[in-house]
């Protein structure tokens, strides 16, 4: 039915984080097929887009040539090296304050110009067609435990809605933690536990699309598997997204944000 609030999901921007398509397709499934009472009221009354792997080719290249490979397949201009990192790709504070490469051999390269990549410039585009349905944007990622808000490009500026962003981020690591599992999850901006990413696309959904709850979800784990999360994660990693996610919604609801 229209005027469902709606949530999009993104996943895979990054090669190498197969978690993160382990994870969107399992939640995908579940939304499909379970039938327990929480998962059905998220399936029925969101509308939910979801995107399991951005970097189709990138992808695909972890599986035949690199399993540490990150950044698109694309050639770049007057260098041997290809290419380029998509989370450092959107049109939102691109290439500012040395949170990304201008180097096409670095993982961190921010690529020729916003949206050089089809990857990214087919995505900003299916949103901006979107954009005023969305009441929350998501980025999967890994690894590191961490649910991290804008802004990504500053450690001096803070989003207008901070304290929100803070409280939602309260319910959704308290959620995972209440869990068998235990495991713990931080949260805070990508500069306070990570570094300076600039030209992110949770900067730029917050930013440029206006869509006011934006988040990174880095999944496990904090380093000890990396990027090569055994099979046996994907189970209790899933779990624990989805018991987050409906934290993250309920606190969503209570704010008013849908």
């Amino acid at each position: 039915m229209p005027g469902k609030p709606a949530i999009f999901i993104e996943s895979t921007i990054h090669a190498r984080e197969w978690i993160t398509v382990a994870t969107a397709t399992w939640f995908i499934n579940e939304l499909l097929t379970s039938d327990n009472s929480q998962v059905r009221e998220l399936a029925e009354n969101y509308d939910w887009y979801v995107v399991p792997v951005l970097n189709v080719d990138g992808f695909v290249y972890t599986h035949t040539n690199n399993r540490l490979w990150r950044k698109t397949r694309q050639p770049n201009a007057n260098s041997d090296c290809i290419g380029t990192d998509g989370n450092r790709n959107f049109d939102a504070h691109w290439m500012e304050n040395g949170g990304a490469s201008d180097e096409p051999c670095e993982d961190r390269y921010a690529g020729s110009a916003p949206f050089s990549e089809p990857e990214t410039k087919a995505l900003s585009e299916f949103v901006a067609s979107i954009k005023d349905d969305l009441s929350i944007y998501l980025a999967f990622h890994s690894y590191s435990q961490f649910l991290l808000y804008p802004y990504g490009h500053t450690e001096v500026e803070s989003p207008p809605n901070k304290e929100d962003l803070e409280a939602i981020g309260d319910v959704f690591t308290s959620a995972i933690k209440n869990m068998a599992y235990g495991t713990e999850y931080k949260h805070g901006t990508t500069p306070s536990l990570l570094y300076i990413a600039s030209g992110s696309s949770v900067d730029w959904a917050y930013s440029e699309m206006d869509i006011k709850l934006a988040y990174t979800i880095e999944f496990r784990d904090t380093g000890r598997h990396g990027q090569v999360l055994p099979a046996a994660y994907i189970i209790p990693n899933s779990e624990e997204l989805l018991a987050g996610l409906i934290a993250l919604i309920d606190k969503a609801k209570d704010l008013s944000y849908i």
